[in-house]
Parts: C-alpha cells; structure tokens; sequence
C-alpha cells in the first residue's frame, strides 16, 4: 500500500514552524518538551506528515512568538482536488528561495551574511558566491 502524500498546506505549515524553530537556534527536543510532545512528533509536523491542529498551532506560535498568520504566509492555494492552484498569479519563480533558507545550509548563511557589518565585505562575498557559481555552471 502506498503511503499519501501530506497536504501541501500541512508542508507548508510545518516547513514554517520549521524556519521559525531554526531561526529561534531551538531544537525539535526543546520545541517537544514545551509542548508535552517528543522530538519525533515536531519531526512529523514540521514535514506535514502529521497535521497540527488549531490548538496546537496556537501553542506552538506562543512559544515561537509569532502570529499564527506567520504559518500561513505564502501557503499554497489548493483546489478541491487537494492540488495547489496558482489561478492567475504569476509562476512561484522564487519557491527554490524560501526552500534553501529552510535548509540548514541556508540558514547558516544567512546568519553569517547579516553580522558582516563592512557593506564592502558583504559586496565582495556576493561577488565571490557568484564567481563561485558561474565557475561551477557547464
């Protein structure tokens, strides 16, 4: 039997509190012990595979100290078919963004990036990323 496939607004949801849970520098063991839940729960929410009630979303933007609208930012609209419908919006150009600042590479980066306090310095990193890419591009 094949396993389903989680909503795509459940991923979503759980990919912010995610973000949120890194961005804090807090651990799924920590985020679980706030909540009477164990690490592998918050792993399972934080991959939709499990979905997180309306009671439990509230907590969980209490300990994260962010609206719960914060879970919903850039959700994806889905029909009645449960796939995503993009109506007449423009093609999600940008989704691979906010999947690599998800990722623990991205948000490394990130961090790193912001406390360059030289604009200079900052410019010749964005310089040197992209030599870096172009060099590594067939």
């Amino acid at each position: 039997m094949a396993g389903k496939k989680p909503n795509p607004v459940d991923t979503h949801v759980g990919s912010r509190v995610r973000l949120r849970r890194m961005l804090l520098g807090m651990s799924q063991e920590r985020l679980g012990e706030s909540m009477g839940l164990t690490f592998q729960q918050v792993q399972k929410y934080e991959k939709g595979v499990n979905r997180i009630g309306a009671s439990r979303l509230f907590q969980i933007s209490r300990i994260l100290d962010v609206p719960v609208q914060f879970f919903f930012e850039e959700a994806p609209h889905i029909g009645s078919d449960g796939s995503p419908v993009r109506g007449m919006a423009e093609p999600n150009s940008e989704a691979f963004i906010i999947e690599f600042l998800n990722s623990r590479e991205g948000l490394e980066l990130n961090r790193a990036f912001v406390k360059i306090a030289d604009a200079k310095v900052r410019k010749s990193v964005v310089e040197l990323v992209r030599a870096l890419s172009a060099a590594g591009t067939p």
